[in-house]
């Protein structure tokens, strides 16, 4: 029998794990698209603030903002292609834009009714305890069983551990002044809360804030998984931040993605985008950003499915599909220790630091979103904050590795005040505050400042799509340190 000789153009060597390197998603940005994902974010957007933050039906439809997806820029800027943002002013003017909201299920529905474009677009999103808001776009239920999650956190405990919180004295003069200035400028604001590793020492809340009101941190979940990292690495799970990534997809030896390092992942420098096709079928490089939260897909696997578009270690680019590649690091770490996913995430590090408020955003695909969409009151972001007060020591126990506080506060080179998960005002942003302050940033200027020199911790939450005075907060903080040091 005649055997079908080699083609010399390809490789034809037996692919050593799995089934060889994993075929690229190609993001479909035609026009359709756009208007699926603009939809299926407004049904996540308000699934957040009812059925999640517990905001009623009237403020939340004050605060809800309809945002039309784009299509993923470049390294330098946007591609030029279709902006979809005037189509969506004018459905919603039109009355072409349908919300509807269950509370019976905690789902909300979206649809994009217009006849000159063809059949609805239709998205929705349901939330469920311990899983926050889960988009599931044009599909009509999750594909795993959100059941639920067993937790335990010390709530009778005196803070930092619990919610026990002593006595709040009223603010230095100026320093209350300071808070009606930036609450007057900012309206979006829930709340803001400055504490010590000691105890809060002051905290305020608009009209639709609250102490146990939940509320969204977007990329300020980055740090949360960051730090799991860490908390990885302390347990002996993982071994360096300057290893490969060792993601389930990107196990065989050969493929470019061997050499992103954690490192890499976690200070926006792996690289990775995907291609982009636009509404006339032209394919460009893109760089994803916001896909992870206007998609009902599997998010770890679409940021597996990535390519190496610039050499690791290369460029800064800010995408949300690096982060969720070190969720899948984190699913499979646990899974192949045979525990349980959804729990042992929570009591890695946020039942351990006693958040019971927290919640983690999952995907269609019961994944933990890594990138963002986490959910905290504003007391138990800033325990986050306490933790690298306390470099990584709790309640007298090291549970991170010794120089990770140092590392990850630590801004990356001198181009870019990025950090490892954190920000960082090398650039001084926030001019009267030291150099070396640090953050964790969520979009819409949701922040956790800490202050290591100062001993303070400054978490601000804000609604989604409104402005922040970051001015007025500049001089809270400031005065803050004047005041309260």
């Amino acid at each position: 029998m005649s055997r079908r000789p080699a083609e010399p153009i390809f490789d034809a060597t037996p692919h050593p794990f799995g089934a060889g390197p994993v075929q690229p998603l190609v993001y479909d940005a035609a026009l359709r698209a756009l208007r699926q994902r603009t939809v299926n974010f407004a049904a996540k957007r308000l699934s957040d603030m009812l059925f999640v933050s517990g905001l009623d039906l009237f403020t939340a439809n004050e605060h809800l903002r309809v945002r039309a997806a784009a299509v993923p820029a470049g390294l330098d800027g946007r591609s030029d292609s279709t902006d979809i943002a005037g189509d969506v002013s004018a459905a919603m003017a039109a009355g072409r834009i349908k919300i509807g909201a269950d509370s019976g299920d905690h789902r909300v529905t979206v649809t994009w009714d217009d006849p000159d474009f063809g059949a609805p677009v239709t998205g929705s999103a349901l939330a469920r305890a311990g899983y926050g808001s889960i988009l599931l776009g044009e599909h009509s239920a999750p594909r795993f069983d959100p059941k639920p999650i067993a937790r335990s956190t010390p709530e009778a405990w005196p803070w930092p551990m619990g919610e026990s919180l002593g006595d709040i004295t009223a603010p230095p003069a100026a320093l209350a002044t300071a808070l009606d200035a930036f609450m007057a400028s900012s309206a979006g604001v829930y709340g803001v809360v400055i504490a010590s590793p000691e105890r809060i020492l002051v905290e305020r809340y608009s009209a639709f804030g609250a102490p146990d009101r939940v509320t969204p941190s977007w990329s300020m979940t980055k740090a949360i998984t960051c730090t799991i990292i860490g908390r990885m690495i302390h347990e002996g799970w993982l071994s360096s931040m300057h290893d490969p990534a060792p993601a389930p997809l990107w196990r065989d030896p050969r493929g470019i993605q061997r050499l992103i390092t954690l490192d890499h992942l976690v200070r926006m420098r792996s690289g990775i985008g995907f291609p982009v096709r636009l509404e006339d079928g032209q394919t460009v490089m893109g760089f994803e950003n916001s896909a992870v939260y206007q998609d009902g897909v599997d998010a770890f696997e679409a940021a597996q499915r990535t390519v190496v578009a610039a050499l690791p270690g290369s460029v800064f680019r800010y995408v949300n599909s690096g982060m969720n590649v070190l969720g899948a690091v984190i699913r499979d770490q646990i899974e192949r220790r045979g525990l349980p996913y959804h729990e042992t995430v929570y009591s890695l590090l946020v039942d351990r630091l006693g958040m019971s408020s927290y919640q983690h955003s999952a995907d269609i695909a019961g994944n933990f979103i890594a990138s963002g969409a986490g959910y905290a009151t504003a007391r138990d972001y800033a325990k986050l904050g306490v933790l690298y007060l306390n470099d990584g020591v709790w309640a007298g126990e090291r549970i991170l590795p010794e120089g990770w506080v140092d590392y990850a506060l630590a801004a990356t080179h001198t181009g870019t005040s990025y950090a490892a998960c954190f920000r960082t005002n090398t650039d001084r942003l926030f001019p009267d505050l030291p150099e070396d302050t640090a953050w964790a940033a969520g979009a819409s200027d949701n922040r956790i400042f800490i202050l290591r020199r100062h001993g303070l911790t400054v978490t601000v939450t804000n609604e989604t799509d409104y402005r922040m005075d970051l001015g007025a907060l500049n001089r809270l903080i400031a005065t803050a340190i004047e005041t309260l040091v």
